[in-house]
């Protein structure tokens, strides 16, 4: 019986991690069957992702530290996406204002849910690490793979061997989080792993409802190759990278202003 207790627990505070993610593609696939009236699709998501953010602060559900990360995380896709489309990785094909050299601002809400999927379970199962590698490596490890996600449209894409280079430099690393009295662990790599497989899922429903689409989903929509899984499990590491070093940022901060 205590398994079952531990699970639903564990699947309580998952759930409760996920309701930015969740309100994201509820409105993704409500949209695509009800028009708003006198607002383009786009522009409809974008109003309801902030009432969404205004309300999860207001209600307590995030923290004002976390909403400073959501920022910095919705900037970073942003920028990510408007160079993608740019590129004609893939395309927003519907009218908007609120698009931005052809990317609907709401697209950064989609990295930005990563975040706060991120920084809600670490605060709801007191989560922690261990075998951290430091600063220097996380961060240009990050720095080089969110610049491939850039650079391998001109160079080689290296993300095999930035894939290979996480397992090297996070093998001593755990996490560590708990669930009611229990303590827990896993490798922080497999961690990467899961997230990124169930982001691709999302991301399967997101094209799904026509939040974007890939060049060959054009005519008819069908799944995203398997092979995104990687870019995913890529773009989960620089998402736990920053927050972690906010974390340990501000549990510094703490301390100091303890003395």
């Amino acid at each position: 019986m205590r398994p079952i207790i531990q699970l639903l627990h564990f699947g309580y505070h998952q759930s409760m991690s996920c309701i930015f993610p969740v309100a994201i593609f509820g409105t993704l696939a409500l949209s695509n069957v009800i028009a708003v009236p006198f607002l383009h699709r786009y522009d409809a998501i974008l109003l309801i992702l902030l009432g969404v953010q205004y309300f999860m602060y207001r209600s307590g559900l995030e923290t004002i530290d976390e909403i400073k990360v959501i920022c910095v995380f919705h900037f970073i896709g942003l920028m990510l996406e408007i160079y993608k489309v740019g590129m004609g990785s893939w395309s927003y094909p519907e009218p908007g204002y609120t698009k931005l050299f052809g990317v609907p601002l709401y697209s950064g809400f989609m990295y930005a849910s990563v975040a706060s999927f991120m920084c809600q379970v670490w605060r709801r199962l007191r989560m922690d690490m261990t075998g951290w590698p430091g600063l220097k490596s996380s961060a240009l490890l990050g720095g080089a793979i969110y610049f491939n996600f850039f650079t391998h449209h001109f160079i080689p894409d290296f993300r095999w061997w930035l894939t290979a280079l996480v397992f090297i430099i996070f093998r001593k690393t755990q996490i560590i989080y708990r669930v009611r009295t229990i303590t827990y662990r896993m490798p922080l790599a497999l961690a990467f792993i899961i997230v990124g497989f169930f982001i691709w899922l999302a991301e399967n429903i997101a094209t799904f409802f026509d939040a974007w689409k890939y060049p060959d989903q054009h005519q008819t929509w069908h799944l995203v190759s398997f092979s995104k899984i990687s870019s995913w499990f890529l773009l989960v590491i620089i998402s736990v990278i920053l927050v972690a070093q906010l974390k340990k940022v501000k549990a510094n901060r703490t301390r100091s202003d303890s003395f």
